[in-house]
């Protein structure tokens, strides 16, 4: 019976969490204007809190992973979520910037530990043939984030300010954190990361490619997704509704696209669904940049952006579990710390060519990225095993 709860709602409890998790790192995405607006500072500078975010947890996840594996993961991974529902409530009574940017930073620094050790949670409760279509299904936290959260955001943020939009986070977060505690099975403990792991890693060339593209894929989708709020705005003269569906229709698609990806996985394997999603990630990044300026075309490239955006991470994911079981606890945690660095680089690119207003140059920034990620993929395919003599 236990089991069989296990099986049911642990991977929905933590899909959860990612869900908190993602909107925490997402948030100002969606409400920049009213950040700016509502602190007084410039745009770019409110994207900062993205691109500094981003480097907090970059160096938050291998670190964490290394000083917090021989923890039990109920606790671990409850009280991370607490701390990030406590970290958006206090977000929301922020009394300036400075403030603002701190508590992100503080709650970024543990909030670093949930995505990767939700994925090492996730092989411990089911069996390996199954590990791929989870960690795919946990993944999807992150495509409801921006689904649902970040549309909700936008929507109440532009009508009720950008404080009760923290709030609306730190009360998910609340009852996320209640229902990982009932759900989450007590007891479990990955394997210990100790700095032979770390030396196992980086002798592996196709762990360090699969890194490379991670980094990438991220640093083409975030030089666009830190900014597409004010520049939709700029360059279409959206309202905040109409820039919220482009959200809502990046979220859709990016949930479709997770769904489809954990129903292949298994029967077409980790390299061949990766290599098919971040070829749509290309093709829609480069459909926005193609039709930047006019509305409607540029939302049929977030559709399509949309479809690989979660899954190309959650495939990563997937990847570097497959290369080398024992080591998943530090492969995903440095997996998820290149994610934020992709991230801090796209952000703080995409924040350089806005302020010297290059709208247009962006979106073909962001393809450059993509490109080379694609490249990698083809390179990172795996080799036949080599036939045992009879």
């Amino acid at each position: 019976m236990e089991n069989s709860r296990a099986d049911r709602l642990t991977p929905t409890a933590l899909m959860l969490g990612n869900l908190v998790t993602g909107c925490s790192v997402l948030a100002p995405a969606g409400m920049l204007p009213e950040l700016s607006e509502g602190l007084g500072i410039s745009v770019r500078t409110a994207g900062l809190l993205i691109t500094f975010g981003a480097i907090t947890l970059c160096i938050g996840s291998p670190v964490t992973a290394w000083l917090t594996s021989r923890i039990e993961r109920r606790l671990l991974l409850t009280a991370t979520l607490a701390v990030l529902a406590l970290g958006n409530l206090a977000s929301a009574f922020a009394p300036d910037y400075a403030s603002l940017l701190v508590i992100r930073l503080v709650m970024l620094a543990v909030g670093a530990l949930y995505t990767p050790q939700a994925a090492g949670t996730a092989a411990l409760i089911v069996p390996a043939e199954r590990r791929g279509s989870t960690i795919a299904y946990i993944f999807l936290g992150w495509s409801l984030a921006a689904a649902v959260g970040l549309p909700l955001i936008t929507f109440i943020a532009s009508r009720y300010g950008w404080r009760a939009a923290y709030g609306e986070i730190g009360a998910l977060g609340c009852v996320s954190f209640l229902l990982l505690l009932v759900c989450l099975p007590a007891g479990l403990k990955g394997t210990p990361v100790d700095l032979k792991t770390w030396r196992e890693v980086g002798r592996s060339k196709a762990i360090l490619l699969l890194l490379a593209i991670t980094m990438l894929q991220m640093s083409g989708q975030f030089a666009v997704f830190t900014f597409m709020g004010p520049l939709l705005k700029k360059l279409t003269d959206a309202s905040p509704d109409a820039i919220g569906l482009v959200f809502g229709i990046y979220g859709v698609c990016g949930f479709l696209g997770v769904v489809v990806a954990s129903r292949i996985v298994d029967t077409w394997g980790p390299y061949r669904t990766s290599l098919l999603f971040t070829s749509l990630l290309l093709a829609g990044i480069a459909g926005w940049a193609l039709s930047a300026g006019t509305l409607v075309l540029m939302a049929v490239g977030v559709a399509i952006w949309g479809l690989g955006f979660a899954s190309t991470n959650s495939m990563q994911q997937v990847r570097l579990v497959a290369a080398a079981p024992p080591l998943a606890p530090a492969t995903v945690a440095l997996n998820t710390s290149v994610l934020y660095i992709g991230q801090a680089i796209g952000s703080a690119v995409g924040g350089l060519l806005f302020a010297r207003d290059l709208l247009h140059s962006t979106g073909f920034v962001a393809v450059g990225f993509v490109v080379l990620a694609l490249v990698l993929v083809v390179a990172s395919r795996p080799r036949p095993a080599a036939a045992v003599p009879g």
